[in-house]
């Protein structure tokens, strides 16, 4: 079984918290940073230079916890590296930037003039637009949230997370969902390849009972491959001048390698065509076709030609029961829905700016005095409703008895407070524990009043 990298060993107790001012300050000066570079920042280049993919660096663990730093997590893609750190003071940009060059074998400023530096509110805003993909070079796209997931799987095994990240990490995610299920950020094709394959899907339906050819094996031809499978296409072959690349593509998808020079046979069993090749003229005519459709019964073909120079004889188009979209089609397809994703993507920052907002007022809740204050208006309200409901049942009584129900409620909710809080004081002075154990009290009393579901606090949900 996992440890929830909430959960930490139980440290003694120290001394009343009264003897530790200087300790009781460290909580409140613990600020989050972003430091990072991306796309927008950096050059593919650059990108490589500073990437933090590698395993064993990663492992070793590139900006060690200690002193300043309290908890760090890394996050590498192609498009972006970005560290979130939870530290005190104005240097611990400086020093994750130290790091961060050194592992790297560069110098701060080699890496420097490439990166930005958000704190606090910024930074929990910057990560959730990177987690919802409203920072991507695709807005909407998928994968982002996923390399997140695993960059904080791997910071809670170096056992670099606490209460701060943890809580941020998760409400990342979360964030994400929510963007994902209250706005259409992500439901438009917005490249040339998922838009061919959207087209497809609108003409046949249901794809599992089709068959797909690509002719070509390049990096679009992968892409619609891949669009292919996700929509349930039944088979792939692939044709390519080259037979090893073609057999290769096929193998990846296990499809089909088809010889280039079988293609007008081969094209019968094919009902969707997508054709990406570096021909200088037209490598498939009418002509072919007209005999292409007459061994398939009329059944209907669709072409995709993302070539330039195109790959199909525009005249194909004209024939019955097929269907030709050249690559300016579909450029047309994807503008409209890169539109619509700039619409939903202002509605998606606005659920950002909400969700920046409430994490906001966590992080200042975990300072001691508010979760206090908290703890005790709870116990007086639950009395108060209780009261109300007892006095009610009894009908009249005179102003003695309900001053003396009244105190009697005071008193039980002092009494009933002051071991909690006594314990709280003092752990607030211990670094580690203190932030977590005020953490624990507010989610154990709901003093935030979030929504819980009934399996929030379950053994399954947070060991798995």
């Amino acid at each position: 079984m996992t440890r929830n990298p909430e959960q930490a060993p139980h440290a003694a107790h120290p001394a009343d918290h009264k003897t530790h001012p200087a300790k009781h300050r460290v909580h409140m000066d613990q600020e989050i940073y972003l430091i990072g570079l991306n796309h927008r920042t950096a050059s593919v280049e650059v990108r490589e230079r500073f990437a933090l993919t590698d395993c064993t660096v990663l492992e070793q663990g590139v900006v060690p916890t200690g002193d300043d730093i309290s908890e760090v997590v890394i996050l590498s893609t192609c498009n972006r590296v970005e560290i979130m750190a939870v530290g005190n003071g104005p240097g611990v940009p400086a020093r994750v930037l130290d790091c961060w060059a050194a592992a790297r074998g560069q110098q701060r400023g080699d890496l420097e003039p490439f990166v930005y530096v958000h704190k606090g509110i910024d930074a929990v805003r910057h990560l959730f637009s990177v987690a919802s993909s409203l920072d991507s070079m695709v807005v909407g796209e998928p994968q982002i949230l996923g390399q997140l997931k695993d960059a904080y799987r791997k910071a809670v095994g170096r056992n670099a997370t606490r209460v701060v990240l943890n809580r941020l990490l998760h409400k990342a995610f979360s964030v994400a969902k929510r963007v994902r299920t209250e706005t259409g950020v992500a439901s438009s094709a917005v490249s040339i390849s998922y838009a061919a394959v959207e087209l497809a899907k609108r003409i046949f339906g249901e794809m599992s009972q089709y068959k797909a050819m690509l002719i070509g094996a390049g990096e679009m031809a992968e892409l619609a491959a891949t669009h292919l499978l996700n929509s349930g296409i039944r088979e792939i072959m692939v044709a390519n001048r080259t037979f090893e690349r073609g057999l290769q593509l096929a193998r990846q998808f296990k499809g089909e390698a088809v010889l280039f020079q079988d293609l007008s046979v081969r094209l019968a069993e094919a009902d969707i065509i997508i054709s990406s090749t570096g021909a200088h003229e037209p490598i498939i005519r009418a002509r072919d076709i007209k005999d292409v459709l007459k061994r398939r019964k009329n059944r209907p073909m669709f072409f995709i030609d993302i070539a330039v120079p195109r790959d199909i004889d525009p005249d194909v188009n004209n024939l019955d029961n097929v269907y030709l979209y050249d690559i300016d089609d579909l450029k047309e397809v994807v503008e409209e829905n890169m539109a619509q994703r700039r619409d939903e993507a202002a509605k998606a920052r606005s659920i950002v700016e909400e969700e920046a907002g409430n994490f906001a007022r966590w992080l200042k809740s975990l300072d001691l005095q508010p979760t206090i204050v908290d703890l005790l208006r709870r116990s007086e309200r639950i009395a108060q409703d209780e009261l109300a409901r007892t006095l009610k049942r009894l009908g009249p009584v005179d102003n003695a008895t309900r001053e003396a129900l009244q105190a009697m409620l005071c008193a039980i909710v002092k009494k009933v407070n002051h071991e909690p809080i006594t314990f709280l004081k003092r752990r607030f002075d211990e670094e580690e524990a203190g932030t977590r154990y005020i953490d624990i009290t507010r989610r154990m009393f709901n003093l935030d009043c979030d929504d819980v579901p009934e399996d929030a606090h379950s053994d399954r949900k947070h060991h798995a």
